[in-house]
């Protein structure tokens, strides 16, 4: 059964300060529901991608907590949150669309948030997602386990500190015509390369921010899609796959494997290769991990993914534009919600409401990594 995204809603993502993790969830559900004009009820079940609201807000039962505040309690429609560190929305949404094109659900909300600045140490609660026995006990945090796989990349390829800025910088200029990012505002790769070093040769400006936000979709089966909206975007695969947690048990550090075994199934299911995606929205926490899905979703070959970056292949008007939002680097990391609101971003340009970010684009991939790339999630949508 094929399934469409008929909604799409997304908060602001930032330091939220005036804003409580029940409101933001509130605002984006509420502007999807909106969007393709259906009323609460006439949801199926809910799939929320949350990382650790245990952690970051002392609260735990989220998916009760998000069907309660939003007012779908008394019709008793089933939550579920679903936990896979930084791709927990990118999988929320891989159940949400399984249910439906199962026949399970006809119209199911997937959504993801997460409120970071409540916690006094965001960071230790994202280095949560990797190994606590063999890495994160010895020091070894999630910027320093991608700067490991960036010198490796740098060493082994000649990808340089100037190519790793130069992705920063295009994020931020993507990201000053995205009115829900949270830096908006272009950055220069002399700023990039004389910001702090976190762990060398990561920079403060080559690490997306740890962000307050929400996102939800409306997924629908095809004949109520094509009732309700006049441009359903479809979605034609939508893949899952696994690596080893420990940077150590992997065979090669500068390929994620499960991007790999994700993107390969992702591109036989939907009948297409990398060279037909249009646009992507790629999981860029930290600059290399950027350079690494060129290569490993198959933009570039294995060492080449910094060609791009240099020729401006993947700048907004260059052959495959990646992270018009302004990817995590610039729009924001509000971690549970990330993989939804990738999505929301491809709805967006699908459709071409985009605005002054807009690309051409009919076909569409969006990449979420969970931790080191343990957990990939891909889809891959069409107009």
């Amino acid at each position: 059964m094929r399934v469409a995204i008929i909604g799409v809603g997304c908060t602001e993502f930032g330091e939220l300060w005036e804003k409580s993790f029940r409101s933001i969830f509130l605002e984006a559900g509420i502007e999807a529901l909106r969007d393709c004009g259906i009323e609460g009820k006439e949801i199926g079940a809910i799939y929320v991608g949350n990382m650790s609201g245990g952690k970051f807000i002392d609260q735990e039962h989220i998916a009760a907590l998000i069907a309660d505040h939003a007012g779908l309690a008394e019709f008793g429609i089933p939550a579920v949150r679903v936990e896979n560190a930084d791709a927990s929305g990118g999988s929320a949404f891989r159940q949400a669309y399984m249910s439906v094109a199962s026949g399970m659900h006809d119209v199911v909300i997937a959504a993801g948030v997460e409120k970071v600045t409540d916690s006094v140490d965001p960071m230790g609660v994202l280095s949560t997602s990797v190994d606590q026995e063999w890495e994160r006990f010895v020091g070894a945090n999630l910027p320093a386990l991608y700067a490991i796989m960036a010198r490796l990349h740098m060493h082994e390829f000649g990808t340089t500190e100037e190519d790793l800025a130069k992705i920063a910088v295009k994020n931020h200029k993507n990201a000053v015509h995205n009115p829900k990012a949270q830096f908006r505002k272009e950055i220069s790769v002399e700023d990039v390369l004389s910001s702090e070093v976190i762990a060398d040769p990561l920079k403060v400006l080559d690490c997306a921010p740890l962000s307050d936000g929400a996102a939800a979709l409306i997924l629908a089966k095809e004949e109520i899609a094509r009732k309700l909206c006049d441009t359903p975007i479809f979605v034609e695969a939508c893949t899952q796959a696994s690596d080893y947690l420990a940077l150590q048990c992997r065979k090669d550090l500068v390929t994620m494997g499960s991007v790999l075994k994700a993107s390969k199934e992702a591109y036989r299911i939907a009948r297409t290769e990398p060279r037909e995606i249009d646009v992507a929205e790629v999981h860029d926490s930290f600059t290399i991990a950027e350079i690494m899905a060129y290569e490993d979703l198959g933009f570039a070959k294995k060492g080449e993914g910094a060609k791009l970056i240099r020729e401006g292949e993947t700048e907004i008007g260059g052959r495959i534009p990646v992270n018009p939002s302004g990817g995590l680097k610039a729009c924001g990391h509000a971690v549970g919600a990330t993989g939804i609101r990738q999505i929301v971003e491809l709805v967006l340009q699908l459709r071409g409401e985009a605005g002054k970010r807009q690309v051409d684009a009919e076909k569409a991939l969006a990449l979420n990594v969970g931790g080191t790339g343990a957990t990939a999630v891909v889809t891959i949508l069409s107009r």
